[in-house]
């Protein structure tokens, strides 16, 4: 539930992050250095979190089959929340037939 809570903030803030960007400087473009970075912010806090979430316990294949889908779809520019959605119903397939 915890980790949960993290996730939803941190999404929550990456979003007012990138609102607070077009409001602040109006019409003008950001570099592109700074676009690539801000776009890499959410998935590597999120990795943070997962990987700080683990505690040492062993990563079930199975997540690790749906971050790998998430993260190819993302790598084709598909938007984050259909990437990611495509990454659970991916793990959640994979234990449901190895089940």
């Amino acid at each position: 539930m915890k980790l949960w809570l993290c996730v939803l903030a941190v999404s929550a803030a990456n979003w007012l992050m990138k609102a607070a960007g077009p409001l602040v400087l109006g019409k003008r473009d950001l570099p592109p250095a700074l676009v690539s970075v801000t776009k890499l912010t959410a998935p590597a806090l999120l990795a943070g979190l997962i990987v700080t979430d683990l505690g040492g316990r062993t990563i079930d294949w199975t997540q690790l089959i749906g971050v790998g889908v998430a993260g190819i779809l993302n790598l084709l520019r598909i938007p984050m929340l259909p990437a990611a959605a495509a990454g659970v119903a991916t793990t959640a397939l994979v234990r449901l037939a190895s089940a």
